[in-house]
């Protein structure tokens, strides 16, 4: 598959997901066969301002190439300088978050928001387009309370995306209901450029049925929590998953960039994911919500896995 000039062996992805797909986990999922990733929703503002936390969410693994960052905001102005700073150099693939249903993003006007406002979202993507020479791609839903995908992603190919990616509901359904196979379908169908599915794929019969809409790419998001190892599934990989090893990885990944204290904390929602549907988890998962020492939760873990 190719995007641009940049060319990307498979075609299972990633998605770019807040809190979540830190380089660590897309790491493990890529050497768990993902094509291709995202890091998570960056601040275009944040970054031009060079807050911290903000570049952290820029590292990316040696295993990740190429790979692609993914920018949030609804001001062109940031965008551009955004695009100039050489933070983004290693990327391969810049990215525009104009889906994000989260009320605290959608509130700025940036997200998903911005399918309300046709004529400033195809501004910021001219704008991107013109002050880079890597290829641009936009992460859409079907549109904010009604379905405009097909305007609005006729409109993203004309001025110059690359690819789009397309999660086929609208904003206001948020994660409810079934995705809309068909929606997904007619705005490929209208496209010349790659049209990358997402929704809804957690196996083998939902990865067929996202693939029957003739998109050029499948984006694996939620199916994924706990399961970096679902791309293995999916591309049907006879593995043996241990999921001890896979945790002790994601920490360790996480400890050549962070303190304890910090990842302590932060792996908590990680290590809920890992333990769903693990016999006799709830008194696992309690331990690990109310113990603070990142040591202890690895002791617990370990007694857990090994036992």
């Amino acid at each position: 598959m190719v995007i641009g000039n940049v060319k990307i062996e498979g075609k299972l992805f990633l998605a770019p997901m807040a809190d979540v797909t830190d380089f660590a986990f897309r790491q493990i999922a890529r050497e768990f066969g993902a094509s291709f990733s995202y890091t998570e929703m960056v601040s275009a503002k944040a970054l031009t301002f060079g807050n911290r936390k903000t570049k952290d969410l820029l590292i990316t693994s040696e295993i990740e190439n190429p790979v692609a960052v993914q920018l949030f905001g609804s001001d062109k102005e940031v965008f551009k300088k955004a695009l100039e700073l050489e933070d983004l150099s290693k990327f391969q693939i810049i990215d525009l978050n104009m889906g994000c249903p989260a009320p605290k993003i959608v509130k700025n006007s940036d997200g998903s928001a911005l399918m309300k406002d046709i004529k400033k979202a195809s501004e910021i993507l001219q704008t991107c387009v013109k002050h880079t020479d890597k290829p641009i791609t936009v992460k859409i839903r079907l549109g904010f309370d009604k379905d405009v995908s097909l305007d609005f992603s006729k409109m993203l190919e004309d001025n110059g995306a690359s690819a789009i990616t397309i999660h086929g509901r609208t904003r206001e359904e948020f994660y409810s209901g079934k995705v809309n196979l068909d929606a997904i379908a007619k705005v490929k169908a209208c496209l010349k450029i790659p049209v990358i599915g997402n929704g809804d794929v957690v196996d083998n019969k939902t990865l067929m049925e996202m693939k029957e809409t003739g998109v050029d790419a499948v984006m694996v998001g939620r199916g994924a929590l706990g399961k970096p190892y679902i791309f293995s599934e999916l591309l049907q990989k006879d593995i043996v998953v241990n999921k001890w090893d896979i945790i002790n990885q994601h920490i360790l990944l996480l400890r050549q960039h962070f303190s304890d204290d910090y990842i302590s904390t932060y792996i908590k929602k990680h290590l809920l994911w890992y333990l769903k549907d693990e016999p006799c988890g709830t008194k696992v998962k309690l331990q690990i919500c109310q113990e603070k020492s990142l040591n202890n939760c690895l002791l617990i873990l370990q007694n857990f896995f090994k036992k």
